[in-house]
């Protein structure tokens, strides 16, 4: 790889595409000499929790989140604020509550519910201090209001939307990551929405298993791929993707509060 300093602020390996290859494939990537330096998983569910805490006490440099995604919404335990007071004190490697957010894209969602779990999250993670990692599909509107009323800290994950609505939420003090997509060649609002973030509000990740970039598009994705992602960027902002993998992982650092020399 061209690229080193790699840190995925947003993945899940507990997919079933990585079934056989998933131990292997973690202690190799956050070896010592491995061109990631670490890794975020983003949890959905009471399972994928749980599964994010025990991979954050196996693995070094291996974080987590806690946290309900919109389409859980349906299976909701009956205390979900509850299950997530209690999977906060399960690990110090704990970095953020996600992933959380609304998504109104599948017929049906229930727009109600799923404003009020999301208002549970921000008030839970704001108590904690802890940052959060939002999703947001067909569902700007909303989302904005709720970022204007809270000002909470976090990163819309996967972020695509339009130029001017990255400078409101940068302007509120939020991080856009930026993945896979900014590859695409039918991106072009992604690629402008990204040349008008500022270096300092910027994540690279890959939602994997999902949204490989170019040339592995429709594989699955990895960590490693990030380096694809931040080559594409390095031609948007004209500069290195060296120094684009470098400010990520600072920015990555920063928002989550993690210490990789502890």
């Amino acid at each position: 790889m061209s690229i080193s300093g790699i840190f995925d602020s947003h993945s899940h390996y507990n997919s079933i595409e990585f079934d056989g290859c998933r131990n292997e494939l973690l202690v190799k990537m956050l070896s010592d000499g491995s061109p990631v330096t670490g890794i975020i998983h983003a949890a959905t569910d009471t399972e994928s929790m749980l599964f994010g805490i025990r991979c954050a006490e196996k693995y070094e440099r291996f974080y987590t989140s806690v946290g309900f995604h919109p389409e859980s919404v349906p299976e909701l335990p009956p205390d979900p604020e509850q299950i997530l007071s209690d999977m906060l004190t399960r690990s110090d490697k704990i970095c953020a509550v996600g992933e959380v957010g609304l998504d109104y894209h599948y017929e049906g969602f229930d727009r109600e519910n799923q404003i009020s779990l999301l208002r549970m999250e921000i008030e839970l993670a704001m108590k904690h201090d802890l940052p959060l990692i939002f999703h947001c599909r067909n569902a700007t509107v909303d989302f904005m209001q709720l970022m204007r009323e809270y000002r909470p800290k976090g990163v819309v994950h996967c972020f695509s939307g339009s130029a001017e609505t990255a400078r409101e939420l940068t302007d509120l003090g939020l991080y856009l990551g930026f993945g896979g997509v900014l590859t695409y060649s039918n991106s072009k609002r992604v690629k402008k929405a990204f040349a008008a973030v500022p270096d300092d509000r910027f994540l690279f990740e890959t939602d994997c298993p999902y949204l490989a970039p170019e040339p592995f598009r429709g594989e699955v994705c990895t960590s490693y791929m990030i380096e694809q992602t931040a080559l594409c960027g390095a031609e948007i902002k004209q500069t290195s993707a060296q120094s684009l993998a470098d400010k990520a992982r600072e920015n990555t650092l920063r928002l989550f509060g993690i210490d990789l020399n502890k």
